[in-house]
């Protein structure tokens, strides 16, 4: 097994990431985005000699000047047909060979469920962090399907949302409104001190797209000529992650909230997107929204945890 570092093209990056789901964290376009934010990344391939088997995408940093600490987040991105015990061997072939200097610090989070499989891929490291649990949406489902599998109250709100005729909704990859949701979450943060990646992240996200119209979408709510709530999706791949959202009180009145992410689901499977990534729940700090999410009727998983 063989580990190259910053050798594999673009193309059979991407290509590899796509066909097989990779996450937002390994897109190509991610690390390009964050190199422009002076995050220094590095990518490795994993080859059998001649077929491409896995790939990773490590962002590094430096701690107290010396310490050089790099993160494989929601990766490595394997061929299914990759055993457990060979995933096993390449991690430690990456840890070996990454090109850091000797005081590193090299941590993986594999994106899967603990379970038997990540235990013996992740067999001699030491878990140094509990797992990211999110919701992931299955949007191969027929559309029919997507609705009866709503929770009922979620779709009560929808029905009513979808009854009022006084605003109306869009789902576009609109640059200018995406613009002013990024101004929006710059001041909801402010005002409810949390944080969160730079809202510039996602200007180079898109401007590192190949097609930036096919790297992200704006769903947004509009009630006359003001807006009342959006939400911001990535798009990477067959796959799209829910990156943030906004609504104002009326919005939240109107249960807009509701009927863009049915309105972004509908888009996005149209678009040929399989799965939605709706992003972190946490039902003890952030109920409501992790509420929220679980209610589209999507898979709750939480990931196996953060290993060095």
């Amino acid at each position: 097994m063989n580990v190259a570092w910053d050798e594999v093209s673009r193309n059979n990056w991407e290509l590899f990431h796509k066909q097989h789901g990779g996450s937002l964290e390994q897109s190509w376009a991610y690390g390009q985005a964050l190199q422009t934010l002076k995050v220094r990344i590095l990518r490795a391939s994993i080859t059998d000699g001649t077929s491409l088997l896995g790939i990773a995408q490590f962002m590094s940093r430096r701690l107290a000047g010396y310490l050089s600490v790099a993160s494989c987040t929601r990766g490595p991105v394997w061929h299914p047909d990759l055993p457990p015990a060979d995933r096993a061997q390449a991690l430690r072939a990456l840890k070996k060979s990454l090109p850091l200097p000797a005081l590193r610090v090299p941590l993986f989070s594999p994106n899967a469920p603990a379970g038997p499989e990540t235990d013996l891929e992740t067999r001699g490291l030491w878990r140094v962090m509990t797992g990211y649990s999110t919701v992931m949406l299955d949007l191969n489902r027929p559309l029919a399907q997507l609705r009866s599998d709503l929770e009922g109250k979620w779709r009560n709100r929808l029905v009513k949302a979808e009854a009022d005729t006084a605003f109306a909704t869009r789902v576009e990859p609109n640059l200018p409104e995406c613009l002013r949701l990024l101004e929006r979450e710059t001041q909801q943060r402010s005002e409810k001190k949390f944080h969160g990646l730079p809202t510039d992240f996602v200007q180079a996200y898109i401007a590192a797209a190949v097609d930036p119209r096919q790297a992200f979408v704006v769903a947004y709510a509009e009630l006359g000529k003001n807006s009342v709530g959006g939400m911001l999706f990535l798009i990477h791949g067959r796959v799209a992650s829910y990156h943030m959202g906004w609504a104002d009180d009326e919005g939240r009145q109107l249960n807009a909230h509701n009927a863009l992410l049915w309105q972004a689901m509908a888009y996005l499977q149209e678009q040929g997107i399989e799965v939605l990534d709706l992003g972190g729940v946490n039902t003890h700090d952030l109920p409501g929204i992790s509420r929220f999410k679980l209610g589209t009727g999507g898979q709750a998983i939480t990931l196996a945890g953060t290993y060095f």
